[in-house]
């Protein structure tokens, strides 16, 4: 993806507010499935990760197997919230 087209899209992720939350049981296929669902009719869709799902796995491996499950575009990763794009 060109630079460009990179912070135009963190540019619109500051201004919405997260769809889901990722807790303690993680990333689930239901979970995979709404996000689905919101990626499809938001193309850009900000995901929020609770401590509590940290406790298996770090922010990052979480962050790549929600984008590799959506077959999304891991925009960026910020503090406990995950920026995803299709």
């Amino acid at each position: 993806m060109e630079k460009k087209k990179l912070y135009q899209l963190k540019s619109e992720a500051n201004q919405i507010d997260p769809v889901l939350k990722i807790g303690k049981n993680g990333v689930t296929d239901a979970l995979i499935e709404e996000l689905n669902k919101q990626i499809k009719a938001k193309k850009l869709v900000k995901v929020r990760v609770l401590k509590s799902a940290e406790e298996r796995k770090d922010l990052k491996a979480i962050a790549e197997e929600i984008a590799c499950a959506t077959r999304s575009t891991l925009i960026e990763v910020r503090g406990r919230i995950v920026v995803l794009y299709k």
